[in-house]
């Protein structure tokens, strides 16, 4: 069972929450995947989502690169939620670290992935930390780039989205984004 740990609201009427849990069993308009530009979804938040949502995300993943090509970081794609809770699975392409420009690849992947939920007129999301697993950006890095890419959007944008949920699963990175978000208030 997923566990709210830390809630925020920001003056846009945003509510932010650090949820420690399965991202797959999230009851949200849709989900953020982790995916590679290819939309292979064969290791880590990527795998998990297509083995519990079916075949379904891998075949429209599969059909949208046919049609659109390699996605790029700051428009992700997205495909139906197959089995998912979720209706959509926005799959968004971070950077690898160690590529170069990786602090402004991952806001961009970010901020890409709230405007995507906004043209699907999307108002809940949930988001892994996007490229800490096997692409190896470090936690606490992230962490402080993801809040404050999430915080911009809003700032910047008109949004109909009322509530972004970070759904981590390791107790590593649960850690690191609960200490980073006590830092920030």
């Amino acid at each position: 069972m997923n566990t709210v740990l830390k809630e925020r609201n920001l003056p846009a009427g945003l509510t932010i929450q650090i949820v420690q849990g399965d991202i797959t069993a999230e009851s949200v308009d849709a989900i953020v995947n982790a995916a590679n530009e290819h939309l292979q979804h064969g290791g880590g938040v990527a795998w998990a989502i297509s083995k519990k949502g079916g075949p379904t995300i891998q075949k429209e993943s599969e059909e949208w690169i046919q049609q659109h090509g390699p996605v790029p970081h700051s428009h992700p794609a997205w495909t139906s939620g197959g089995h998912l809770p979720a209706k959509y699975v926005i799959h968004a392409v971070g950077p690898v670290w160690g590529d170069g420009n990786e602090d402004k690849i991952l806001s961009e992947a970010v901020a890409g992935s709230l405007r995507v939920a906004d043209e699907l007129k999307c108002s809940t999301v949930a988001m892994p930390a996007i490229s800490t697993g096997i692409f190896g950006f470090p936690k606490e890095r992230a962490a402080k780039i993801i809040f404050s890419a999430i915080e911009n959007y809003f700032e910047n944008n008109s949004s109909n989205i009322q509530v972004v949920k970070l759904v981590l699963f390791e107790q590593s990175t649960v850690d690191v984004f609960v200490d980073t978000w006590a830092d920030k208030s």
